[in-house]
């Protein structure tokens, strides 16, 4: 089992979500890419991260 934590800035806005970019560490690929969140929910949030828990 592993978590890493993954950093996402805002993209751009569409009709109903908002699309963050992945901010990988430096050196590394990205793990995630881009991630779509809904309007509701993001707000006029500009930074997200997301913990990815890995069950091996």
């Amino acid at each position: 089992m592993s978590k890493k934590v993954v950093k996402f800035e805002y993209e751009k806005e569409t009709k109903n979500s908002i699309r963050y970019k992945e901010v990988p560490e430096e050196g590394t690929p990205p793990i995630v890419g881009s991630l779509y969140v809904q309007k509701w929910f993001a707000g006029s949030c500009k930074n997200i991260e997301i913990t990815i828990d890995k069950k091996d």
